[in-house]
This record gives C-alpha cells, structure tokens and sequence, in this order.
C-alpha cells in the first residue's frame, strides 16, 4: 500500500519508518525545509532506541521518501496520515489549527487528483475532531473519501517496538470500506493475535486521552501515597508490591517519583478536562491530578530546602538526568527544568549531565537558569567537589554506581533520589545521606 505521512514529528516519522520498514512505500512530508533535507541526507533529529536500524533499511530499499511538497504526498499515498502538533493553548484546549489548515489543503487537492482515499487523524485530538476534518474537506469537494481516527499509543523509549508489537490496534470509522483498508494496514503487525478493535471516530478519540488519563492518575496516586509514607514512617516500594500483586490493579505505573512529564501525559490530561469542562462536566480527578503533579516536579526542592536550612545560596548541585524520562531527549514538562529552575533563583549553581538530553535541555531552558550550570559528558564528572546530587532521571547507567566512592568524590556525600534508585540498605552502608521520595531517609 501506498501511504502518505505528514508531519514528520516524534509520531510522525516513527508511524512513517515502521509502515515502511513492514513493506508499504511511504513518502513523509513537512514544511520544515532543513528538517527534510537532514532527512533525506540520513540524519535523525530524534533519539529513539531501534529507529536508526528501522529507518536505515527501509531508506536502502526504498520504501522511504521525504518531501516538502504536500500535493506531491497526496497524490502519491492511497491513505494519508496526520501526525501533526496539537499543543495545548491557555486554557488547556488542544490547538487544532495545523490539522484544520492542512484538511482545507487536503479539500482542494481532492479536486486535482479525485481517486478515493483515507485521510487518517493519528494526532492526539479532542472528541469530534475527525467531524470536523470531515466537514472541512467535504466542504471544498465531491469526490469519495473517508476520515478515520487511529491515536497512537507509542512510549518514547519505546516507540518502535510498540508499533512494531502493538497491545491493540485502535480504529475509528463508520466506513466498512474505510475499516478494511486500515486491518489490512496493519495486518502485519498483529499476527500474533492482539487485537484491531473498530469502534466509532468519537469513541476512538475518547479512548486515547482516557488512557493517558489514567496512567498518569495512577501516577499521581502512588506519588501522593509516598507523600503520606514520609509523614507516617512506612516505606511507598513496600506498599507498591503489596497493592501491584492484586491483579486489579497491575505492577505498572506504581513508581513514586518527582510527577510525569513529556510530550503526552501533560497535554492529554488538560485536554481531556477541557473537554469536560466545554460539555457541563467537572472532571474533579484530573484537578487534583494536575495539581497534585505540578507541585511533586518540584517536591525535591523543598527537601533540599529544609536539609539545608532555606540556604542554598552559593552551594554547587550535580544533575543526574535532564530528560522526563530514560531513554529519550525529550525534556517537555520534565522536572528537571523545573528544579533547576527553582535552584538557580535560590543562588545555586550545578552542574549536569544526562546521556541524551543536554541539547534539547538547553534549547527548553529560561537563560537565567542556563547561566547557573555546568554541562559535563559523564555522570561521575557531576560529582567532584559538589555540596549534593539530585538524581531526575532513570536511566539505567544510574542504577549501579559505584557509591561507596561518592563521599571521595563531594564535598557533602548527599544524594535527592527523585526516581528511588538506591536501596535504602546500599545507601547506609556507602555513608550517605540519601533522601528518596516515600521512603525513610538515611543518614550518613
């Protein structure tokens, strides 16, 4: 099959490179002129683990192409796939104006080349979007075509083995005709028996802002759970495995932490609350979801505050991890940015480092807080001659470090934990003093 991506975003070029990679021809396009010509030149403006590999064969057997030139996608894909920006505005509300503007496109160029085609939303947009795509291209044309709904479900970490093995494949369509182009699409993705499920377009849409909804509820409860067990003395990794081995309720998303962050969780929980809010509903669990989220990204802050008794003017801070999550260099809504942030106008200064992230930290980051920090290319760098580490991000190269060393390395062999990567136990034994979220603190 002949498929037309455009956007050639984190969803965008992931969607476009797996298609390819799993035998339909595929052509992405985007008005960003520099981003096309890297590219077509073999450059990736993403990290994503497993998408090199992907991207590279479908390039060397031609599967692959990039334009800037919408009408040449349109003409060339039998189904065309948004993967555009909706950013949340003000209010929260998804802006829809890139999808909106290119349906107009996509109207008038069915009058050029008037051959039937679907024109698939996988953006993340609010209920009734696919009506409105619907009507703004029926509005510039006659001619047969049909607009489908299929969010996307992709982990940033883990994107490519997600489309490449999805748990379920969502469509929304109330064509037959539109449905069995779409499980054909994806035929190869679920030999293995995971479902395509057909539901209606408003449905579909619901369906992936209520999942993140939920997950980053279920985040948000754990992380008040852990706020409760600082203040009664019980330990949040004992009570995750004493509530995740009811089958109920499931092992994931039951880490304590510093709140969610990325491209998705944040925007998605605003605009499924928006939507609510627009049809007479108060959605009160996501008000204190987000509530609650916002205040956790910079609860390790206050730790340190009253470790340090309000003063950390002039003390020097190592930065474990800048992305919101491991492997990824997406910083969007990350807690770092808000913690160095906070940090930087309290006086300190620190000093950084993540595998992947530093550039698009930069790039995110107010210029005030950049002038606080230092950059350095490896973990044990961040260390020398500093007054505490705070540790922001998972990654796997912080699971294991050699911390009997850390009090040879720092000035004060203290450590923030904001993901628990440290057993209590270890952390005793090295002679830190480490504070972690949800658990007993341990004195050096």
């Amino acid at each position: 099959m002949k498929i037309a991506v455009i956007g050639t975003g984190y969803v965008g070029l992931v969607t476009g490179t797996c298609f390819a990679d799993s035998g339909h021809d595929v052509i992405c396009v985007d008005i960003d002129e520099a981003k096309v010509k890297s590219l077509k030149e073999g450059e990736i403006p993403i990290y994503e683990p497993g998408l090199r590999h992907v991207f590279d064969r479908a390039i060397r057997e031609n599967r692959l192409q990039f334009t800037t030139n919408l009408e040449e996608a349109f003409e060339f894909g039998s189904a065309i796939f948004l993967c555009l920006p909706t950013p949340p505005g003000a209010d929260g509300q998804a802006d829809l104006s890139f999808v909106l503007n290119v349906a107009s496109d996509l109207g008038d160029l069915f009058n050029k080349y008037p051959a039937y085609k679907v024109v698939v939303n996988k953006s993340t947009v609010p209920v009734g979007t696919a009506d409105k795509v619907r009507e703004i291209i029926e509005s510039k044309t006659d001619h047969e075509f049909d607009v489908v709904s299929n969010p996307e479900f992709l982990r940033e970490g883990a994107a490519v083995e997600d489309f490449m093995k999805p748990e379920r494949v969502v469509v929304g369509t109330s064509s037959d005709k539109a449905a069995n182009i779409m499980m054909a699409m994806y035929q190869p993705f679920v030999r293995s028996g995971n479902p395509i499920i057909i539901m209606d377009e408003r449905s579909s849409e619901l369906t992936k802002y209520a999942a993140n909804a939920l997950l980053a509820t279920k985040i948000t409860f754990m992380n008040e759970i852990a706020n409760i067990c600082e203040r009664v003395g019980a330990n949040v990794d004992q009570v995750r495995k004493g509530i995740g081995t009811d089958s109920r309720i499931g092992k994931r998303f039951l880490f304590a932490g510093i709140g969610y962050g990325g491209s998705c969780f944040p925007k998605d929980v605003q605009a499924i609350h928006h939507t609510a809010g627009e049809n007479g509903y108060d959605f009160k669990i996501l008000d204190a979801v987000m509530s609650v989220n916002e205040s956790q990204k910079v609860s390790i802050v206050e730790k340190m505050k009253l470790f340090y008794q309000n003063d950390l003017s002039g003390k020097t801070f190592a930065v474990w991890g800048l992305a919101f999550k491991p492997e990824t260099d997406d910083v969007r809504e990350a807690p770092s940015l808000y913690i160095t942030e906070e940090l930087a106008a309290m006086g300190a200064s620190m000093k950084a480092y993540d595998p992947e992230a530093i550039d698009t930290f930069k790039a995110a980051s107010k210029a005030e807080t950049l002038n606080s920090m230092e950059f350095v290319d490896h973990r044990d760098t961040a260390l020398d001659g500093v007054d505490g580490l705070i540790i922001c991000t998972e990654w796997n190269e912080f699971r294991r470090p050699d911390i009997s060393s850390f009090k040879d390395k720092m000035n004060q062999a203290v450590v923030f934990d904001g993901r628990n990567l440290f057993e209590l136990e270890d952390a005793q034994d090295a002679g830190l003093t480490y504070i972690s979220v949800g658990r007993p603190t341990v004195y050096g």
